[in-house]
């Protein structure tokens, strides 16, 4: 199963809110399946996706991997010196062991599906008023993923049989056959 999930980590603070961060960071966690992407994959795409090198004004705003076990921390440690040296600058992102991850207030996840009307009544007629099942839902998180890219037909119709979603949502989504 692939999640996504927005929240807060990297800090001490029991219970962060977005309006009482304290020391926490804003970012997100992906469950992934390793036999279809690795963990170094994954990294790649974080690298490429922001500059790891510019050292952040405010800790909530900070570049940070959080590894789930001693072998992501290797991993990301190690990736972290070849950006590095391929870059020529030392990079600024935090690589730290995950102690928890505390989920963002329910308005943030999946944020760029609630902003579409219409997606957004077809996953509330999916999962009603169940914030847990729409945060942790795969269609959902591709769904999200999809609106905030617009990656096109090809791509969307690839999943749109799995998304669960009636012809309004798919073609909201871009799909060739919504």
């Amino acid at each position: 199963m692939w999640r996504t999930r927005v929240g807060y980590a990297g800090g001490a603070a029991e219970r962060p809110t977005y309006r009482a961060m304290a020391d926490h960071t804003e970012c997100f966690q992906v469950d992934f399946d390793p036999t279809v992407v690795t963990f170094e994959d994954l990294l790649e795409l974080f690298w490429q996706s922001h500059d790891p090198t510019r050292e952040p004004w405010k800790v909530q705003y900070a570049s940070l991997v959080l590894a789930h076990d001693a072998d992501q921390l290797a991993a990301a440690r190690e990736s972290a010196e070849r950006v590095s040296g391929f870059l020529g600058r030392r990079v600024a992102t935090r690589i730290e062991e995950l102690t928890t991850f505390w989920p963002a207030e329910d308005y943030h996840q999946k944020y760029h599906l609630r902003q579409d009307r219409v997606l957004a009544a077809e996953y509330r007629a999916i999962f009603g008023d169940d914030e847990v099942a729409l945060r942790e839902s795969t269609s959902a998180m591709k769904a999200n993923a999809f609106v905030a890219t617009r990656p096109g037909a090809a791509v969307v119709d690839r999943y749109a049989g799995r998304l669960g979603l009636g012809d309004a949502g798919l073609a909201r989504l871009g799909a060739s056959r919504g």
